[in-house]
């Protein structure tokens, strides 16, 4: 059966999660210490036995577990042992799980990088914790660069085009709307404080492939890819701001395929009540419209959280897989969320749900699937199945290998810092600061006579892609030298080059991100 059994019910059947209704999304929710991390695992290196890929947040590290073999020497292995047959799992043995480590800050994985013109004002708001006012002139802001063909890729970009807005803020209160410095100034102030934190690391080039995270390796196992969160948590509006934009370019960048056989990824959002957490009315409504239609690109969201009431009842009631483990009764609070978690589930006539959401030990949990017509099942009070990876984290050593090794390794880990909104403003501004003392030296009709100072956008993008190309050759050959594998193409490299500086001169942020998916498509 390509179903994943997640383990055995109170009435002796089995429980199972019908691959063809994964899409349809889940919760699983319980306190702390009741087995949450415990099923996601499980549900994670199922899923990828199946070729499905797997993309989880390691919020407290030990999820990267997932990618060894678990031990007999594991001081609890006799208990995950002895419930393995308690449920009839006769094939049970330990194994690992294809898995690549990722990391925003690059130290304990590849990085991650977005550019700031595909984070876009609304989320890129939300992380700077503008009020409405300011977050008004930050769209000026990206609609201004929009309109003068500048591409904004890191935070140096963003605070020149700042400064730039500022400038010219009279002229550009008359088109866009109001522009006041006081709130450039306030947002500029974020952007320092945010730079601070080590997340300008976050914005820039080489963005982000989406594609990457839906790869199977060799033998057609879906690649479980782990991001390093533990220090991430430590700036929780960074987090949940990542993530969505993560789901945000899955919805945008995959096309249309219905209700597949099984997922094209399975997307598991740890702490997910951060997500919503003083989170606007406009970011919530984006956050449903996405969720509601993900599923049609083929991904599953599974929303993870210690409270279900975390969840909004309009997102909540668009989770269809539902592993509700243990919750205490000790505030009002906690007697609310027992009593709307009961009543989300399909009643089950010999079991009191309310009472048994509080009774359940380490490992049970109730259970409610979707069937194959869509409906959900009755209500199961669970023992849930051992994983067969490693409960625990990685050492470091393991960690480098497992890194070494990975599909991705050279690709995303240096920086490329190309012509952008930062060098052009500065370029422009020598050149005016120039221009204006040629004309006071020689006078305005002299000087219009001369040749342009700057060269065209044909021999701007034309050199630049020569360069980056004989840059490519020369990693090229120093790899081979030095006996590592490398990635690069120069041809590829010079040509996405040359286009995506034509574009950014044509038509800005949009044209560019265009054009060079396209050329990267074709020339694959």
């Amino acid at each position: 059966m390509d179903d994943i059994f997640i383990g055995l019910g109170g009435n002796g059947e089995k429980q199972y999660l019908r691959l063809g209704q994964a899409n349809r999304h889940g919760l699983i929710a319980g306190a702390t210490g009741t087995g949450k991390t415990v099923t996601l695992q499980g549900l994670a290196e199922s899923f990828s036995a199946r070729g499905v890929p797997v993309f989880v947040a390691d919020v407290k590290g030990d999820l990267s577990g997932v990618s060894m073999p678990g031990s007999a020497s594991f001081k609890h292995a006799d208990k995950l042992e002895g419930r393995a047959k308690e449920l009839g799992m006769d094939d049970y043995g330990y194994s690992d799980n294809a898995a690549v480590f990722w990391d925003l800050y690059g130290e304990k994985g590849h990085p991650i990088r977005t550019t700031i013109s595909e984070m876009g004002p609304l989320l890129l708001a939300r992380l700077l914790d503008l009020n409405d006012t300011q977050t008004g002139v930050l769209n000026i802001v990206f609609r201004f660069a929009d309109d003068e063909g500048l591409l904004l890729l890191d935070l140096e970009d963003l605070q020149s085009m700042l400064a730039h807005t500022a400038e010219n803020a009279k002229d550009l209160s008359a088109k866009y709307g109001n522009v006041t410095k006081a709130s450039i100034g306030a947002i500029q102030r974020q952007l320092l404080s945010l730079d601070s934190q080590g997340v300008g690391q976050f914005f820039g080039e080489p963005a982000l492939e989406i594609d990457d995270f839906l790869a199977v390796d060799e033998q057609g196992r879906g690649i479980v890819n782990i991001l390093a969160a533990d220090k991430l948590m430590r700036s929780p509006k960074l987090y949940a701001t990542f993530l969505l934009w993560l789901l945000a370019e899955l919805f945008e960048t995959l096309p249309e395929v219905g209700d597949p056989e099984k997922p094209k990824l399975v997307f598991f959002f740890d702490e997910a009540h951060l997500l919503f957490d003083d989170a606007p009315k406009a970011l919530e409504d984006t956050i449903e419209q996405v969720v509601r239609l993900i599923r049609s690109k083929g991904v599953g969201v599974y929303f993870v959280t210690q409270n279900p009431i975390d969840i909004p009842e309009e997102i909540a009631g668009q989770l269809g897989n539902r592993v509700q483990h243990a919750l205490r009764a000790f505030t009002p609070r906690d007697k609310r969320a027992i009593k709307a978690a009961a009543e989300t589930f399909r009643i089950n006539e010999e079991l009191d749900v309310e009472e048994a959401i509080t009774e359940l030990k380490v490992g049970e949990a109730l259970v409610s699937t979707l069937q194959e017509d869509g409906a959900p099942s009755v209500v199961q009070r669970t023992l849930v199945k051992p994983p067969r990876s490693r409960l625990g984290p990685v050492t470091a050593k393991e960690r480098a290998i497992i890194n070494s090794v990975s599909p991705h390794d050279g690709k995303y880990d240096e920086a490329v810092d190309r012509e952008s909104a930062e060098e052009v403003l500065a370029a422009k501004a020598v050149d005016a600061a120039e221009t204006a003392k040629e004309v006071e030296a020689k006078g305005e009709e002299e000087v219009r006579k001369r040749p342009r100072k700057t060269k065209s956008m044909w021999e701007k993008a034309m050199s630049r892609g020569a360069k980056v190309a004989a840059g490519s050759a020369a990693a090229m050959a120093a790899s081979a030298v030095l006996g590592k594998k490398s990635r690069a193409n120069p041809m590829r490299s010079g040509v996405t080059s040359v286009v995506g500086s034509i574009a950014t001169d044509l038509g800005g942020p949009i044209a560019g991100r265009f054009v060079r998916n396209l050329i990267g498509g074709l020339m694959r």
